[in-house]
């Protein structure tokens, strides 16, 4: 009887731990849950997030529709303070929304002017530009596209000078305080409002 018991304790026990070491050897192997390895840090590319997700801001000129009625649709500019101004919706705060959220936010503001059920859609007519500047051909005030990154920037403003830093750029994400340094790689996107400087190259 002891035996039979010792036998099967030796038994689970060993199926115990072979199982533990599959486990791990499994997480391993995944990479799952895992820091990563010093010097491995992955590049902040700031992925663009897509047009419906994106915040407006101050400078973005919007097309807003409320169908049915001509007279309340229209292109409208965000001022300065952040707010647009629309016909029997009044002044409304715009700049941190979403275009999501404004519709929604202008579908209650409607209603409240006696509009049954009013039906609006929000569209970015145009964004708040980019200034390219540094050591490139043409620095300057540029209108911002859909997709645009890094080195399509530098493009745009007409390429770089001979002096120009060849593997970075410097950008100032609207918002930000700072310019911070990025790799010169068409991964690094560049948003609506961003200053994009070419630093010299060290000779």
């Amino acid at each position: 009887m002891r035996f039979l018991f010792a036998l099967t304790l030796a038994v689970c026990t060993g199926i115990g731990v072979a199982g533990c070491s599959t486990g791990s050897q499994s997480v391993d192997s995944l990479g799952s849950n895992l820091p990563a390895p010093p010097g491995s840090a992955q590049l902040d590319t700031g992925a663009v997030a897509p047009p419906e997700l994106m915040h407006l801001q101050a400078g973005d000129t919007l097309r807003v529709t409320v169908f049915g009625e001509e007279k309340l649709s229209g292109e409208f500019q965000i001022d300065p303070s952040g707010y647009v101004s629309l016909p029997l919706a009044g002044t409304v705060l715009a700049a941190g929304l979403t275009k999501i959220e404004l519709e929604q936010s202008l579908t209650q503001k409607f209603k409240s002017k006696y509009l049954r059920d009013p039906k609006v859609t929000v569209d970015v007519a145009s964004f708040r530009p980019i200034y390219v500047l540094g050591e490139v051909q043409k620095p300057g005030e540029y209108q911002y596209r859909s997709g645009l990154n890094v080195v399509s920037a530098l493009a745009v403003a007409g390429g770089v000078t001979y002096r120009a830093s060849k593997s970075r750029v410097l950008i100032q994400r609207s918002g930000e305080k700072e310019l911070k340094e990025h790799d010169l790689d068409p991964a690094i996107p560049v948003m609506p409002g961003d200053v994009v400087r070419v630093p010299e190259r060290y000779f």
